[in-house]
């Protein structure tokens, strides 16, 4: 009879670029003592944050089944990730839709018997090891390099104890975690001058295994394993969690991939939900009620917040400070486990004495006035408002000092027509008179990419599919 054995695995991935530069990193870690029994993390060349977050558990997993090879249906792995998509879909309570996911999820679920894992979501902040692992496998891999354990620090500032207890103890002989554990490292010791073994991570334009021809939803413990007919996974091995080949995969050209532009930071635009004034097509700037999300804001918001869980992309949130964009911010971040930062330059347009009226009532009551601010982008609304030109520079000094501080991260920005429009009309180099030929619905979602060299990229605009 097998002696029951427990570990905590923890595993990350990222993208910089969303399709980028990737990598990931996962961690097996003893459960009584909180110590790391082994690492893995790896450059995978050119993909998206999600695969990054497979392949991730892949080698966590992979890494758990070599400490004990002869373990069989008595290990147990505990997997804690921040990514709520990975959890939410290896747990079977979201069905698994996108077709590059479903062959990287069988392949996990075909590591350990499905009754053998179970997973949990955690923050961010407490996947700091992961996380670190898959940042030195990306830059690692950006400079040329291959990742090596030795080298690693991701370990450094980890509290040992942070995951003890996390299961129950483990019952068996004193000393069998460690010996298990010894044997994992001299192999991974013996095997980091050689390549990965074929097949078991194909790098980006490689060959991806076909997922099964019917894939059923995704139920019990974990997902399920491909159908007969499909060809196994090849059986990890320990050597299978070291590091990938000395030269990595070469990435796409363009700019979502250059490793001289570096990693561009993306931020993700989100108008705000509906209030009461969005369809009367009220003049609603920073100047006025700051009025509250509608019963269909709301909504809306719930909408945007399922939209960015199923994709798992947003790294960070940003809002402005009017009460729409904070409540809109907060529905999303609740549901990504973020915060949210509050930044003043995303604020709306002051429109002045135009607050709360509408377009006809404006022209009815100050036409010179309207007349004059179609004309020119220095003319203010009536009563003080702001100009055109002074939204643009308030919003582009936000625009670099968000850059500056998220360079390779995903960024949500929860703001207003103005500000989403500014940003766009900034990155095509379009002049003012470009905000007056974009359409931006409530609560829609447009991106752009910003770049080292200065240049940007608009990915996105006015994107609602996720409201229908």
């Amino acid at each position: 009879m097998s002696v029951a054995r427990q570990v905590v695995v923890e595993a990350d991935g990222g993208s910089r670029g969303n399709p980028g530069p990737a990598g990931y990193g996962a961690v097996v870690i003893d459960p009584a003592t909180g110590e790391p029994l082994a690492e893995a993390a790896e450059y995978i060349g050119v993909a998206t944050n999600n695969v990054a977050e497979y392949r991730g558990l892949i080698a966590g997993l992979s890494a758990a089944k070599a400490l004990f090879p002869d373990a069989g249906d008595a290990l147990r792995v505990h997997v804690r990730m921040d990514s709520k998509l990975v959890v939410e879909q290896m747990s079977g309570r979201w069905k698994i839709k996108h077709p590059d996911m479903k062959p990287l999820a069988a392949r996990a679920a075909a590591i350990l018997p499905p009754s053998s894992v179970t997973y949990e979501w955690i923050p961010r902040a407490q996947n700091k090891h992961a996380d670190r692992l898959a940042n030195e496998a990306m830059d690692a891999g950006l400079d040329g390099r291959t990742w090596e354990a030795s080298a690693s620090t991701a370990a450094l500032d980890t509290p040992s104890a942070r995951t003890a207890s996390a299961l129950p103890p483990v019952q068996g002989p004193p000393g069998d975690q460690a010996a298990g554990a010894a044997r994992a490292r001299a192999a991974l010791a013996a095997a980091r001058g050689a390549a990965a073994p074929e097949g078991l991570f194909p790098m980006p334009g490689a060959q991806e295994p076909e997922p099964p021809a019917e894939a059923a939803p995704v139920t019990g413990s974990a997902a399920p394993p491909p159908e007969p007919s499909a060809a196994p996974p090849p059986e990890p091995s320990a050597a299978r969690v070291v590091p990938a080949p000395e030269q990595p995969a070469t990435p796409q050209t363009g700019w979502g991939s250059a490793p001289d532009l570096g990693a561009p930071a993306t931020l993700v635009l989100l108008r705000h939900g509906e209030t009461a004034l969005t369809p009367q097509k009220r003049f609603s700037g920073s100047g006025g009620t700051d009025p509250e999300l509608s019963a269909t804001g709301r909504d809306q918001a719930e909408r945007a917040a399922e939209h960015f869980a199923a994709l798992g992309t947003v790294q960070e949130i940003v809002s402005s400070p009017l009460r729409r964009c904070r409540e809109t911010a907060a529905t999303v971040a609740a549901r990504l486990g973020l915060d949210v930062h509050v930044d003043e330059g995303l604020r709306e347009t002051d429109f002045g004495a135009w607050e709360g009226l509408t377009f006809g009532e404006v022209r009815e009551r100050h036409g010179d006035d309207l007349t004059a601010w179609l004309a020119s982008p220095d003319a203010a609304p009536t009563g003080g408002g702001e100009s055109f030109a002074e939204v643009a520079e308030r919003v582009a000094a936000a625009r670099d000092r968000i850059v500056a501080r998220y360079t390779g991260r995903t960024v949500l920005l929860v703001t207003h027509v103005t500000p989403i429009k500014t940003l766009v009309r900034l990155a095509l180099g379009a002049p003012p008179e470009a905000l007056f030929r974009m359409e931006l619905s409530a609560a829609s979602i447009s991106a752009v990419a910003y770049y080292g060299d200065g240049n940007a990229s608009v990915r996105l605009l006015n994107d609602t599919s996720h409201l229908r």
